[in-house]
């Protein structure tokens, strides 16, 4: 046998030992539990339509891998993290809702957060909170009581998974579409970013990555020179390019 029909041998054992190996290692991830789960809730931003984009999360679509994630910045997340390192078993959940505050997060949070056993768990919420008060025209936002249930929420998760990895995104809004137009554009920009501040204070004191995706779209205006409602197309839903720089503070930030 010469040399080069042996090198030959040896390179296809070695490559078929090494294939063995991660073979191994993948289905050892699977059997031993090892994966690692990201859940993302939420209102519509975080939604995307995921599942078919109806009812609570049992009402909706499991199963179909072409709209099981939605279309927005938690499928963005999702694709970058499974798509670069398939070796390390992250398993992605969206709970996003269309329309929800907090308080129906609240209703929500066994089924969709604790029964999930996140490991990482990443929360977007309080835009349609402010939407809800100005429609209602109330006289002041009680941010009092929206932080102790929000602060609730963190107590029952943390009590549950001691080691799980909080991220808390800020609420935004941008001076386009029919939210800019509006009378009552002041008082709703001030409202979002007292509660983006709220948010940051909750972060601190919980140990939470702190997402100031109110500071991302307010810097992205002033910096490009592109027309009314190029991030936010209304104001408060972000466009393709809205999500995707949105992504990549996740991404950035978070640190999977």
């Amino acid at each position: 046998m010469n040399k080069t029909v042996v090198y030959r041998y040896i390179r296809q054992k070695c490559r078929l030992f090494l294939g063995v190996v991660c073979f191994i290692s993948l289905i050892s991830q699977a059997v031993l539990g090892q994966e690692r789960r990201i859940l993302y809730i939420g209102d519509s931003i975080t939604d995307g339509n995921w599942g078919g984009g109806n009812g609570s999360s049992a009402e909706r679509n499991h199963w179909d891998q072409n709209h099981i994630f939605g279309s927005g910045y938690m499928y963005l997340c999702a694709a970058y993290y499974t798509g670069t390192y398939p070796e390390k078993g992250f398993i992605f959940y969206n709970r996003g809702i269309s329309g929800h505050t907090l308080a129906d997060l609240e209703k929500r949070w066994k089924e969709d957060v604790l029964d999930l056993q996140p490991d990482v768990l990443s929360i977007l919420v309080g835009t349609n909170d402010i939407n809800s008060f100005l429609d209602e025209k109330g006289v002041a936002f009680d941010f009092a009581t929206w932080e102790k249930r929000y602060r609730n929420l963190l107590d029952q998760v943390q009590e549950r998974y001691p080691a799980i990895q909080l991220v808390i995104g800020s609420p935004f809004v941008l001076k386009a579409g029919w939210v800019g137009d509006a009378e009552n554009w002041p008082q709703r920009k001030e409202l979002i970013r007292t509660c983006a501040a709220v948010c940051q204070q909750i972060a601190t004191d919980y140990g939470a990555t702190f997402l100031p995706y109110h500071q991302l779209f307010e810097e992205l205006e002033q910096t490009y020179p592109v027309p009314s409602g190029y991030w936010l197309w209304d104001g408060i839903h972000p466009t393709a390019a809205g999500h995707q720089r949105m992504a990549e503070l996740w991404i950035e930030q978070a640190g999977l």
